[in-house]
């Protein structure tokens, strides 16, 4: 079997199996048959789901190949993705996670397809930086990178080692947006115009959509203030200080976090402010700088040197403290929960495209108060 026009590889597995997991898990596999769906229709010949568990993609439309991780091994992201390319003999390959912008239609994805079709040497992705979202071709351009650890690190080792040249899509609340964990989650409880197999795998995040609410009116209120603090790009920066109508306030840190050197030690501004006084006058603190915090807490957790599980992680993001083992975690979750202004907890979507859809969906509820939409 060879394919020599586009084909899209979905990576789903490793989704855990804690309550908050699940709850993404089964999100992020009504997501992958979305997104399988929506290339298809865009013109790929072909979507292949690399996964380690059939039973989350029972049913599968005409054109999706099951390719199953082999039982008993651990999962090698690097093998597994040289046994898919040289396998199907993928001349155009692009490389996504199953949770990987579950908002991008089918203008996205033909884009995405007439790159690859245009010329060799070349590859799309959409962030240079931390990549979720990645098409190259030559498809045997993989052969000239070493090992690959993650999918993030893709577009930088086929531009430095491969010699390809970079086309960016892009930067839309599509192309940036991803479903990692329950902020993002709830984020697309919120979202109208879903397909109606995602819509409904969100709809168990309803409750914790409606803590948005503060959030969404503070972002088209022109006497609020927002406080963002994570791994935040210039690019969020801008378009948070473009499209918003409240001021801002940002603490860009760890940049590159997830695919930092060894040997990296992070280091926080605000952590080191938690360490100085505690999480309840740390969010004291923060109530005097603004009306709202959406918090990357992945930074203030590599800073205080703490690896809580994901499970510990996702229940955090959804403020449920007594479901959280680590100590630690469980302290800043309370007095989150407690803080006297909103708090909104995430990892690096909820900063990035997380905060683009909250827009998105602010603006559209503010025309519809005000009678324009």
């Amino acid at each position: 079997m060879a394919f020599a026009g586009p084909v899209l590889v979905i990576f789903h597995g490793g989704t855990g199996t804690g309550p908050a997991e699940s709850l993404v898990a089964r999100a992020r596999a009504a997501a992958a048959r979305s997104t399988a769906a929506t290339a298809l229709a865009a013109g790929f010949e072909a979507v292949i789901l690399a996964t380690d568990g059939r039973p989350a993609f029972a049913s599968l439309p005409s054109g999706v190949l099951l390719d199953l991780d082999a039982p008993g091994e651990a999962f090698d992201y690097d093998a597994r993705l040289r046994g898919i390319v040289q396998r199907y003999g993928l001349l155009k390959p692009a490389v996504m996670g199953s949770g990987s912008v579950p908002l991008a239609g089918i203008d996205d994805f033909r884009l995405i397809a007439e790159q690859l079709e245009a010329r060799d040497g070349r590859f799309v992705t959409n962030n240079f930086f931390s990549a979720d979202l990645t098409a190259w071709t030559p498809g045997d351009a993989l052969g000239r990178l070493g090992r690959i650890e993650r999918d993030n690190v893709l577009p930088r080792r086929l531009r430095d080692e491969a010699g390809l040249a970079p086309v960016l899509l892009p930067r839309t609340t599509a192309t940036q947006f991803d479903l990692d964990t329950p902020a993002d989650l709830a984020t697309l409880a919120l979202t109208p115009g879903l397909a109606p197999e995602l819509a409904e795998a969100v709809e168990p995040a309803r409750a914790a959509a409606e803590r948005f609410r503060p959030l969404l009116r503070l972002l088209c209120d022109r006497e609020g203030q927002l406080i963002v603090a994570g791994r935040v790009g210039s690019q969020s920066w801008q378009y948070l200080e473009r499209e918003t109508a409240c001021r801002v306030r940002m603490f860009s840190e760890e940049r590159g976090l997830a695919t930092a050197p060894a040997g990296h030690r992070p280091a926080s501004l605000l952590g080191f402010l938690i360490e100085a006084v505690g999480f309840e006058r740390f969010f004291e603190r923060m109530a005097h700088l603004g009306d709202a915090l959406v918090l990357d807490t992945r930074v203030i957790e590599a800073h205080l040197g703490i690896t809580p599980s994901r499970e510990d992680r996702f229940q955090s993001d959804l403020l449920a403290a007594d479901a959280i083992a680590d100590p630690v975690l469980r302290g800043l979750t309370e007095a989150a929960a407690a803080a006297p202004l909103p708090v909104y907890l995430g990892g690096h979507s909820l900063v990035a495209g997380g905060l683009m859809a909250l827009n998105d969906i602010a603006w559209r509820e503010n025309d519809i108060r005000e009678g324009r939409g």
